[in-house]
């Protein structure tokens, strides 16, 4: 997965700073990019004894949302977690310094597993694929039930109001993000469709779930795991830059989107799926029943309940996620080569979030709004 150099960086830099702080990486290196990843460039170093790491850093340039690419909160969360029975990969510094090769960066253990990134998992058998998600499950009810004081990340984020923050960050992120010009054509990204609409219903206390407060990772999905190269485990999970504290409904959720979208779409969608057709689940793949009745089994609170408003919401935050890597597009700071045809997910993605909350709705009573 890893290419040729989109975004280049100082090379010889980073190998004065490797020499000083990290020795046990030796240098030369040979540096390659990943294609994976829409904010934090991401980079494969190959030491002169030819061992495998990874460095992920902040984007060059005038940041469009300063409150994201903050990779030192990605590493501060690896770093807790390697004391946990969590998988992720092991740690070897931060660097702050701007200067070293142009912002800010953190070096981590390259695993050598595998990233799948269709989450049907096309080329596993059956009983693989059934334990390969089981296990993604299994790992996402570790993650919630780290004890976040005992591996000193209980300052990490705030332990009451997850959602009505995000609810507040969102729609900041939606205005900041609408009024980004694309620098060929003038055109502003513009608000996400319904944006009133969507505020009015989710800022509802009366729908809201149960407030709780657990570490989360804020991107839990199929393509951000490692698995073992030939075992149907999770080795590692990628892709910190949005995790906290906050309510583990959104991991859900967010896990099982593909069964989501795929159930109320015509047309093939990102993270919508045939395979995830209600009617003809691939073989082997879990129902999401199942799945939500593997994690109430295992992570100590039941998250069937709030399930309808969380699904909606993630649905949401989608939109949000779409909206700003159009805007990093159309300022050209987007670091995946297909940003432009992911941002243009956000009208579709937000028309399925309208379809989820009438769902919601109707199984929990009306709320008044106007759409």
């Amino acid at each position: 997965m890893a290419g040729p150099v989109r975004q280049p960086i100082d090379i010889p830099s980073l190998e004065r700073y490797l020499n000083t702080n990290v020795p046990e990486i030796k240098t030369p290196l040979t540096v390659k990019q990943f294609g994976f990843g829409q904010s934090n460039p991401t980079y494969q170093l190959i030491s002169a004894d030819k061992q495998k790491y990874v460095l992920r850093k902040k984007p060059p340039g005038t940041l469009i949302n300063k409150s994201a690419h903050k990779v030192d909160r990605e590493y501060r969360v690896l770093h807790a977690l390697e004391k946990t029975n969590v998988p992720v990969p092991k740690t070897y510094g931060l660097c702050t310094d701007d200067n070293v090769i142009g912002s800010a960066f953190y070096i981590m253990e390259f695993l050598d597993g595998r990233i799948i990134e269709e989450p049907h998992m096309p080329d596993v058998s059956p009983e693989e694929r059934n334990e390969m998600w089981k296990d993604a499950v299994r790992t996402l009810a570790k993650l919630h039930s780290v004890d976040v004081a005992a591996v000193g990340l209980q300052k990490f984020g705030k332990p009451t109001g997850f959602y009505n923050r995000q609810i507040a960050t969102f729609d900041t992120l939606n205005k900041s993000q609408a009024v980004v010009k694309d620098i060929e054509t003038g055109e502003a990204v513009g608000l996400v469709p319904h944006t009133e609409f969507f505020n009015e219903y989710f800022k509802e206390t009366k729908t809201q779930p149960k407030d709780r407060g657990t570490l989360i990772h804020g991107d839990f999905k199929i393509d951000n795991l490692v698995y073992h190269k030939t075992e149907p485990r999770v080795i590692g999970i990628l892709d910190w830059e949005m995790s906290t504290i906050g309510h583990p409904l959104s991991d859900l959720c967010c896990l099982l989107e593909p069964y989501t979208i795929t159930a109320r779409t015509r047309e093939q969608r990102r993270n919508s799926r045939i395979e995830f057709t209600p009617s003809k689940l691939l073989a082997g793949l879990p129902t999401r029943a199942e799945c939500i009745d593997l994690y109430a089994s295992l992570a100590g609170w039941d998250p069937r309940p709030d399930i309808p408003w969380g699904t909606a919401f993630a649905m949401y935050r989608n939109v949000i996620i779409f909206q700003g890597i159009a805007a990093r597009y159309a300022s050209r700071q987007a670091s995946s080569p297909i940003a432009y045809q992911v941002g243009q997910e956000r009208d579709p993605v937000a028309a399925i979030t309208l379809g989820l909350i009438e769902e919601a709705k109707s199984q929990v009573g009306p709320v008044q709004a106007k759409l």
